[in-house]
């Protein structure tokens, strides 16, 4: 908590420790449909939920590319990781799979 520079108390502990499940979460839901097609009428929920989180992750950190001082080049490759998996996941929501 002291590289974040957040004071450590039970609310912070409570907010990512749910952040943290929300992600691993999200993490099984996509392995668990690693072996199947992305798109169509049963994986479109996959899709989507990746869009979104990509998506906003990527216009949240857009936003905050030019006012950030330490540690530029992380938010910026990760920016462009994000924007870039955006892109894909809004490919394979838009297109039907073959």
């Amino acid at each position: 908590m002291e590289y974040l520079t957040v004071e450590s108390n039970i609310i912070t502990i409570l907010f990512l420790k749910l952040l943290s499940a929300l992600y691993l979460g999200f993490g099984i839901l996509n392995w668990m449909a690693k072996g199947t097609l992305l798109g169509g009428i049963y994986n479109k929920p996959i899709a989507i939920g990746n869009l979104m989180h990509f998506g906003v992750g990527a216009i949240a950190l857009i936003k905050i590319v030019s006012n950030v001082q330490t540690h530029r080049e992380i938010i910026i490759s990760l920016t462009v990781v994000y924007v870039i998996y955006a892109i894909l996941f809004a490919f394979i929501f838009r297109t039907n799979p073959a």
